[in-house]
């Protein structure tokens, strides 16, 4: 069985965690997810996962409107992220498979500092990593974070699993006629501020030469397929 992307690093909002609550964590959506990862970790692919936070905080909305800090107001969203990893964390040992939470904030009493060395030696040995804290830093979305770590730990590949199938020049939920790409460059995808994740991490992936499939995580084998290479969502590389 070939396998295009041997390590690759997933990317989940902290909305699909939360299911049709929209807020909080949907247990069945985590089986779903860990299973599917589970899957992906079957084939033999080392496994990286970044979680977003928001369906508990988001820092850049609750700082306009409540009135905090922007920096204490990500800070709280990053915090947001270490619940949703802790999470998955256990959804994906009770699957089966052994998982360590590496998180940029220091929590050493449920998970370890986020160190890059330590990462790929766990993904050597068959373990799934799930980096929470987003950097570490405010102003940076889970997205950056994402690609970050996944350039970091020499991902081949970033996969954006979101509500949708890929990656469309408008919001196909709102509008009936917008058109699905199923390719397309990153200075594309930059210039036409296609809001499937934010510039700063398109720029990154871009100057890095790494690949993103943005595909719907609700589509049972999807990120199996996205790793054999086969075409699913929407792939973002080179012009």
């Amino acid at each position: 069985m070939d396998i295009v992307y041997p390590r690759v690093l997933l990317k989940v909002s902290g909305e699909a965690l939360a299911g049709t609550a929209k807020v909080g964590l949907d247990a069945n959506v985590l089986a779903y997810l860990a299973n599917e990862i589970v899957h992906v970790h079957e084939l033999g692919v080392q496994v990286a996962v970044v979680c977003g936070g928001g369906n508990f905080f988001r820092g850049e909305v609750f700082s306009e409107t409540g009135g905090i800090d922007r920096t204490t107001a990500d800070q709280m969203g990053m915090l947001g992220t270490i619940m949703n990893g802790l999470a998955l964390q256990s959804a994906l040992e009770k699957a089966g498979v052994a998982t360590r939470v590496q998180s940029a904030i220091e929590v050493r009493a449920v998970c370890e500092p986020f160190i890059k060395r330590r990462a790929e030696r766990h993904l050597e040995k068959g373990r799934i990593v799930v980096f929470a804290g987003g950097t570490g830093n405010p102003y940076f979305s889970t997205d950056t974070a994402a690609a970050l770590r996944a350039l970091e730990v020499q991902a081949r590949c970033l996969i954006k699993a979101t509500k949708v199938d890929g990656v469309y020049d408008k919001d196909p939920k709102k509008y009936p006629d917008a058109v699905k790409y199923k390719s397309l460059g990153y200075n594309e995808a930059i210039d036409k501020r296609l809001a499937v994740m934010d510039p700063t991490a398109f720029t990154l992936c871009r100057e890095h030469n790494l690949p993103v499939i943005v595909l719907d995580m609700h589509a049972t084998g999807t990120m199996v397929r996205a790793v054999k290479g086969e075409p699913v969502g929407t792939l973002v590389e080179g012009e």
